[in-house]
């Protein structure tokens, strides 16, 4: 009896010190407001999911290897607050899933689905709307479809050096014959001190279809973004090159204004943005931005928007916001009002909801 007393007693410990050195955290946002859309075919009214941040549900760890060395990984699934669905139907971990390596001195290596690094740019540093409201910079950025996160990736993020990081993905087409097909690679380098967020990002993606015999160009999309906080108000530049086929896919493709025409994405293009975030008060945060589309293209299809946005922290996982945003399309453009979940069905979108974290 002695012996056994001892040998459970040694194997708690054991166990005990082996979760000590592990992590598992279970995370999540539910968002959903009223969205109002106007300016399309059909006028619209509803509740949506995702208004501000994307409703998910996701697990991520850490495993201490020893050395500065450890394992991580995250699943992380998509889910419509509004209805209690999965966001992509038949998807169990459709926003993020991945496992890799962290080093404390030689960076982090991810492989599964994750994001772009030029998408990552773009919500991080260049979008006072942090790709949320109706205000997102999504409606007129290049970031629609395979440019917001790519399946089977890999993905390397550099250590901080003196305020640099950079990261690099590589996301394997996997179509047989062609292995270049559909294949992604992009890249970005950031500098971030005190006041001071700067970043240039680039994303390279192969629309080559082996299956169907369809080749076509690749899509480039080049961005310099960045952002100083005055702390009476934080401002933010962004600037972005997008040439070829998907560089700027549109995000509502069925013809939203009921054009004799259908409306075709640009091929050629350049993304303006200014904007800023200010502190009203203890809880609020005041979000602007002005974002200009020039097509390079024969037809012209220009667009501008117009956006401002509030939000009140509640607590501090618990908010409430508003936001409001108007297109001007010009030419037979057919750019979309949406949010962080949905394209939009018409050129201007007022929204008000809850958004809780955990």
């Amino acid at each position: 009896m002695k012996k056994s007393l001892i040998a459970l007693a040694v194997l708690s410990a054991t166990s005990a010190a082996a979760f000590a050195q592990s992590n598992v955290t279970i995370y999540g946002i539910v968002d959903a407001g009223l969205v109002s859309e106007r300016g399309g075919v059909a006028n619209t009214t509803k509740v949506s999911s995702g208004v501000g941040a994307a409703s998910r549900l996701g697990f991520k760890g850490t495993e201490d290897l020893g050395g500065g060395l450890s394992a991580v990984f995250v699943l992380e699934s998509g889910i419509k607050a509004d209805t209690g669905e999965s966001d992509v139907a038949g998807s169990i971990a459709n926003r993020q899933s991945y496992v890799g390596l962290k080093s404390t001195t030689a960076g982090t290596l991810t492989l599964g689905r994750q994001y772009t690094p030029y998408y990552e740019s773009v919500r991080d540093v260049a979008d006072p709307f942090a790709m949320g409201y109706a205000g997102t910079a999504k409606n007129l950025f290049g970031v629609a479809g395979n440019n917001t996160r790519n399946s089977n990736a890999i993905v390397y993020q550099s250590p901080v050096v003196e305020g640099f990081v950079g990261e690099v993905s590589y996301s394997v087409g996997e179509q047989a014959g062609d292995a270049s097909a559909q294949r992604q690679i992009g890249a970005y380098i950031g500098y971030a001190n005190g006041p001071l967020n700067v970043r240039v990002a680039h994303n390279a993606r192969n629309n080559d279809l082996p299956a169907s015999k369809l080749s076509t160009d690749v899509g480039h999309n080049t961005l310099i973004a960045a952002n100083y906080d005055f702390a009476v108000v934080k401002a933010y530049a962004a600037f972005s090159k997008d040439k070829g086929t998907n560089s700027s896919a549109l995000g509502n493709t069925g013809n939203p204004f009921g054009y004799t025409v259908a409306p075709v994405a640009s091929k050629d293009s350049t993304v303006a943005l200014i904007g800023l975030t200010a502190p009203v008060g203890p809880a609020g945060t005041l979000m602007a931005s002005y974002t200009r589309k020039n097509d390079k293209e024969v037809a012209n299809r220009d667009a501008d928007q117009w956006a401002v946005g509030y939000s009140y922290a509640l607590s501090k996982r618990t908010s409430t916001y508003v936001s409001y945003a108007k297109i001007h399309n010009k030419n037979g453009a057919s750019y979309t009002v949406g949010n962080n979940a949905e394209s939009g069905t018409g050129d201007k979108a007022f929204n008000v909801g809850v958004r809780h974290s955990f």
